[in-house]
């Protein structure tokens, strides 16, 4: 993996179809433009109409005290109310701090790209920012990366080695993609065990970065795993495409492979265009709306778009933002 910046990193694309530790480490640098805390309008508008199921962070008690007009009646503290004779309620305060966890795909599916960089590499540089600026939030950050048949995970933690920890894992899994690996595997069956992973690691309040190309989100009980996780985190989705997923190449005749046998295929056909953009586009929607019943935005980065400009769209300050970055 290699960053091409034209002296602009806010503009810098990715190119490669494998990472690289440096690039992953330096990151850190971009990622102080990044406000997760501070989520901006646009994304919350991604998610549709329906509220999500989040319940917000995680909050401690602190007293208790005399019930008030107003207050409410759900905080009432009835143990201390029956001994005392009058109503008292409980007073909580928010957390100080979000537990950050991010998951990385790093199945088969993600092993392509057309342009300038693979899915696979685009995913892991959006999760090291995404890391990093938990980590400079005074977050603790974790999370876990999946690749075609297993998965492993770092519990979140307040410290650079954590960061460090999960950044190591994702070249460890990129690094095992290769044409030849996984393609036999059930492209479900990673991102469900994902989802029961982390459902078990995430507490209350933890707010939850899913960096994939979703490829069998609608098979399996990925959406059931995605609907429990959603009722007590806050979930983004990040959908990583290729621009040859969106659409055909100029009509011509192309050599494609999957890795054991050549084909030759046609573009040249308007009817074969427009059904195969067709598909991609009913896939995007039907991702959207499904996530959107839950209550998760869905960010859709492609491979050849600039990976810091396109999350300071949702995580940046309006001063700070370039015109050219799109939802």
């Amino acid at each position: 993996m290699t960053i091409s910046d034209n002296g602009n990193r806010m503009n810098a694309v990715l190119t490669g179809a494998y990472i690289d530790l440096a690039g992953l480490i330096g990151a850190r640098f971009s990622a102080k433009d990044l406000k997760l805390q501070q989520r901006r309008k646009a994304l919350s508008l991604l998610a549709g109409p329906n509220k999500t199921n989040f319940r917000g962070r995680g909050i401690d008690f602190e007293e208790v005290r005399a019930y008030q007009p107003g207050d409410d009646i759900r905080t009432i503290d009835w143990r201390v109310t029956a001994r005392s004779g009058k109503a008292y309620t409980k007073l909580f305060q928010e957390e100080r701090e979000r537990p950050t966890l991010v998951a990385i795909d790093q199945r088969q599916s993600m092993f392509f790209g057309s342009k300038t960089c693979f899915k696979s590499v685009m995913a892991c540089y959006l999760g090291a920012l995404i890391t990093w600026s938990g980590l400079q939030n005074n977050d603790r950050v974790g999370g876990l990366v999946f690749g075609n048949s297993r998965h492993q995970e770092v519990r979140p933690r307040r410290s650079r080695q954590s960061a460090l920890a999960l950044i190591h894992l994702m070249l460890e899994f990129n690094r095992l993609l290769d044409r030849d690996s996984g393609i036999e595997q059930s492209p479900t069956q990673g991102l469900e065990e994902s989802l029961i992973e982390l459902r078990r690691v995430a507490r209350p309040g933890s707010a939850v970065y899913i960096i994939s190309d979703f490829s069998g989100y609608d098979k399996g009980d990925v959406l059931k795993h995605l609907y429990q996780l959603s009722r007590h985190c806050e979930i983004t989705a990040i959908f990583v495409y290729d621009p040859l997923e969106q659409r055909l190449p100029p009509p011509g005749q192309y050599t494609v492979t999957d890795g054991k046998q050549r084909n030759i295929i046609q573009t040249g056909d308007a009817k074969v265009r427009q059904h195969y953009e067709e598909h991609f586009e009913q896939h995007r929607y039907d991702l959207k709306q499904q996530l959107g019943k839950l209550g998760i935005p869905l960010i859709q980065i492609g491979t050849d778009q600039a990976p810091l400009q396109s999350l300071l769209t949702y995580y940046g300050s309006t001063r700070r933002r370039s015109k050219g970055a799109k939802p």
